[in-house]
C-alpha cells in the first residue's frame, strides 16, 4: 500500500456505503436504507467541522456548551454523512432534506446508534476489490 491507495479509499468513502436499518426486536431488515459517508471521507471531514462551528456559536460567554446543543451538534453532524437513502412514511418515499434526515435519525435512538456505528467502522469501507 503506498499514498495513492489511501488517497483512492477516501475518494471512494465520499461514494458511501449502504447501511440497511435493522430492527432491533426481530432482528429483521426493516427496509430503511442510508448510504453513509466513510470516517476518512471528505464529507465526514466537513461534517466534523461544521458541528465545530456549530459548537462554537452555541457556548455561552464562559466557553460552555450546553448539553442540548451538542447533541443536537452530534445529530446535524451524522445527518451530514448521509448521502442519500430509501425510506418510506405511510408506504411513500420521503425526500431526502437534512431536515428529514435529522427527523429520521430522532425517530429512535436505536436507527442512530446504528447509523453512527456504521459510519464510524472503517472495516464498513474497505477498498472495493
Amino acid at each position: 500500500m503506498d499514498l495513492s491507495d489511501v488517497l483512492s479509499n477516501v475518494a471512494d468513502q465520499d461514494k458511501g456505503r449502504m447501511l440497511e436499518i435493522i430492527d432491533p426486536w426481530t432482528g429483521t431488515k426493516t427496509g430503511m436504507r442510508f448510504w453513509m459517508a466513510g470516517p476518512d471521507s471528505d464529507t465526514q471531514r466537513r461534517a466534523r467541522i461544521a458541528m465545530m462551528d456549530e459548537l462554537a456559536e452555541a457556548a455561552d460567554e464562559h466557553g460552555k456548551v450546553s448539553a442540548t446543543s451538542r447533541e443536537k451538534a452530534r445529530l446535524n453532524m451524522l445527518a451530514r454523512c448521509v448521502l442519500r437513502w430509501e425510506i418510506e412514511e405511510d408506504g411513500k418515499a420521503i425526500a431526502m432534506t437534512h431536515k428529514a434526515v435529522v427527523r429520521v435519525l430522532c425517530a429512535g435512538t436505536w436507527i442512530q446508534a446504528q447509523a453512527d456505528a456504521f459510519a464510524g467502522d472503517r472495516a464498513n469501507f474497505r477498498p472495493e476489490a
